[in-house]
Parts: C-alpha cells; sequence; structure tokens
C-alpha cells in the first residue's frame, strides 16, 4: 500500500498533525488527544465536528484508543452526541458548551454496571440527560417531564427486546436510534439516523455477543 507523509488534522481536535497517510481507515489522532480523558476528547470532538449523525459521530469515538468495550464513558457518549447533533439541526451551536458542561456533570453521577444494579441502562439515561438539558427540565415540570421519562422508557423497552447480556455498544446504537425516531415525531427535528447500522466492535467483546441476536451484528469472519 503506497504510503506518504503529509500534514492532515486530528479527528478529535482539528489540529495539524504530520503523519503517514494510505488508503487505510485510521484515525489520524494527534498525540495530546491519544493523552486525553476520553471525557475530554468527546467534548474536543463534539464542539470541533461538523457531523450532524450522532452514530457517525459516536462511532468516531469509540474507535479512540481509550474508549473500552464496556465502560460508563458510554453513559456520557449518548447524550454529547446528540446535544452536539441537536445544536446544529436548531441552529444553537453557540449553546453547545454549555450544554456539554451540564450534560457531563449529569452522565457523571451514572455509575458503571447501572443497567444490572439499578434496572435502568446509562445509554438510555443519557437520552433522557439529553433531552433534559435542552429543554431546562425540572422535576416540576410538565410537558418537559413528559418528554424527558418517555425518550428514556423507549429506550429501554426497545433494549430490553433483545435481552441480556450487557454490551455497551448495542445499547448506545439503540439510544441513539430511538433518540432520532422520537426528535422527529415529538419536535419536529430531523436527525439522520440510519436505521441499518453495522457494529465494527464485537470482535472486542470478551464477555457474550448475541452475535445473529443483535440488530447491529457484522459478520466480518
Amino acid at each position: 500500500m503506497r504510503e506518504s507523509v503529509e500534514t492532515l488534522r486530528c479527528v478529535y481536535c482539528k489540529i495539524p498533525v504530520v503523519a503517514k497517510s494510505s488508503c487505510s481507515e485510521d484515525l489520524i489522532i494527534c498525540d495530546l488527544c491519544k493523552s486525553k480523558h476520553t471525557w475530554d476528547l468527546i467534548d474536543d470532538y463534539c464542539l470541533s465536528s461538523a457531523s450532524v449523525d450522532p452514530v457517525e459521530m459516536a462511532e468516531v469515538l469509540m474507535k479512540s484508543p481509550g474508549f473500552q468495550m464496556h465502560c460508563p464513558d458510554h453513559h456520557y457518549l449518548v447524550p454529547a452526541v446528540l446535544l452536539a447533533s441537536y445544536s446544529k439541526k436548531t441552529r444553537k451551536t453557540k449553546k453547545l458548551e454549555g450544554w456539554l458542561k451540564i450534560a457531563r456533570n449529569r452522565a457523571e453521577k451514572v455509575p458503571g454496571a447501572f443497567c444490572g444494579t439499578h434496572g435502568s441502562c446509562g445509554a438510555a439515561v443519557g437520552t433522557g440527560i439529553f433531552m433534559s438539558t435542552v429543554l431546562g427540565a425540572t422535576p416540576l415540570s410538565s410537558i418537559e417531564w413528559d418528554l424527558c421519562n418517555t425518550i428514556v422508557g423507549r429506550s429501554l423497552l426497545s433494549m430490553a427486546s433483545y435481552g441480556g447480556p450487557r454490551c455497551c455498544k448495542r445499547v448506545t446504537y439503540l439510544s441513539l436510534q430511538e433518540a432520532g425516531k422520537f426528535l422527529r415525531e415529538r419536535l419536529s427535528v430531523q436527525f439522520e439516523i440510519s436505521e441499518k447500522i453495522e457494529c465494527k466492535f464485537h470482535i472486542g467483546n470478551k464477555e457474550h455477543c448475541l452475535k445473529d441476536k443483535c440488530p447491529f451484528y457484522l459478520n466480518v469472519n
């Protein structure tokens, strides 16, 4: 494969990087981003990315070196990419940085293994964090309270229909798909979220992949 050295841009922060380029799909990542806390990387990418597709954004972030197969990082990933996409779709990009700070603070309170110990997956809770953030919802809200709880409930029902064991990639995809449908139906915000997603992360699932029972399973063997 022919390679050449040229100046490209880091996929996460967009600063110039001198790297070997080729026809491969390897991500161009600067040394600083390689060393960043995953949540800081999520912030930087959401603030710099031009994408309006939450799934595309989530996949780029999940490919980063420090992003594990199963981890609480997904609890912040879901609301962050939804906020980034929503801010562009509604022309409220100036609010994104503030929204991310609110969402991050809330996501930090959702611990790992939440799906098994509390019966509510952190990725689904992430859709509620997203919705409550953009709507400014509180426990005393009316319509906003309805929307926040409904989007979480729909995500959870979708996840439950496939059964366990947990897979952070599967529930992330399902949450984003349900959020996209919900936003179109209830808020008339058109999100470009594909109904056909092929998960390339299952190779790293050392626990138990549902394989053909998962709607996103891609048999690459």
